[in-house]
């Protein structure tokens, strides 16, 4: 049981000090990253250490490991640093209640909302960040973003997500691809097709249709972890990939094409805010968002929240 009566005071920079370490497993590596002399640095581990009355790291010929300690304290360290960045953006938020920061991913245009909501606050200060394809719900939990204009699939829990319109899917393929040019295809032209997985399982069932409509597995294509590596792999004709209409070939790279894809449901982009965020310049981005970005018979739809 937790010791309540005897409580450590944990100096934050020594615990993200040991989360560096912990997960370049070498201290020059981490000392690097922190801007930090190594043997400060060790000096630092040291003293957690001791205010936690347990080694935490076992240092190395070959590198450092985490001691068993570690291993328990490591996940708990993690939640405290975020935890107080959460806390900072909040206490930040409330201080500036006229601030809003706007996330937004690849191939989305979030200018007229962004521009319709300055029009209408002039006094807010009305930022834009862009996020990669696996970032929103990240970055809104995190608070480093208000409100995201994304793609679906998102786990929703811990979110309001409202669709704002469809888009169509379309296949992406190099200029000298066999289906290059058709007016449209179908799964079943490319069956036997790979198509690049990416590390997260739900995104790779939606971009990839797997399972099939009918039961059958999407062919396996090379696990990428950036678009860019996908990119690279169609154009070099390894593979092809599924990607939302609102993203131009042109846009990608001038070696690549796309294809109308029919038979398969639109992807849908969303506007996600936090779920318990009660700001009014929240909610004025979010009916900015509705009034300009919706170009669909689905606006306001909600999401049913998830995980």
């Amino acid at each position: 049981m937790p010791d309540l009566e005897h409580p450590v005071d944990l100096d934050l920079r020594l615990v993200r000090y040991f989360a560096a370490v912990a997960e370049h497993r070498h201290f020059g590596r981490a000392a690097a990253e922190l801007r930090v002399a190594q043997p400060s640095l060790s000096r630092q581990i040291r003293q957690l250490e001791q205010q936690l009355g347990a080694q935490l790291l076992d240092r190395t010929p070959q590198g450092t490991r985490l001691t068993e300690a570690g291993e328990v304290f490591l996940p708990r360290a993690k939640a405290l640093l975020r935890s107080a960045a959460q806390a900072a953006a909040a206490t930040r938020a409330a201080a500036q209640p006229s601030r809003i920061t706007v996330g937004y991913t690849p191939g989305i245009i979030v200018t007229p909302a962004v521009r319709n909501l300055r029009r209408q606050r002039p006094d807010a200060d009305v930022q834009t960040l862009h996020l990669d394809w696996n970032e929103p719900r990240e970055a809104l939990l995190d608070h480093r973003v208000d409100a995201a204009v994304t793609r679906l699939p998102l786990r929703t829990g811990g979110l309001h997500v409202t669709i704002l319109y469809d888009e169509p899917r379309l296949l992406l393929v190099p200029l000298d691809h066999r289906l290059a040019g058709k007016e449209s295809v179908t799964l079943d032209d490319i069956a036997d097709e790979p198509i690049p997985r990416m590390p997260d399982p739900v995104w790779n069932a939606y971009w990839r249709i797997d399972p099939r409509p009918d039961g059958s597995p999407a062919p396996d294509g090379p696990l990428v972890a950036a678009i860019e590596d996908k990119n690279e792999l169609i154009a070099a004709g390894q593979a092809v990939a599924i990607i939302p209409g609102g993203i131009p070939a042109s846009a990608i790279r001038p070696d690549l094409t796309t294809i109308p894809l029919h038979g398969v449901e639109p992807s849908h982009v969303v506007l996600a805010t936090r779920s318990d965020d009660r700001s009014r310049l929240v909610a004025a981005f979010r009916k900015s968002a509705q009034d300009t970005l919706t170009a669909s018979a689905d606006l306001g739809r909600e999401v049913t929240p998830g995980t």
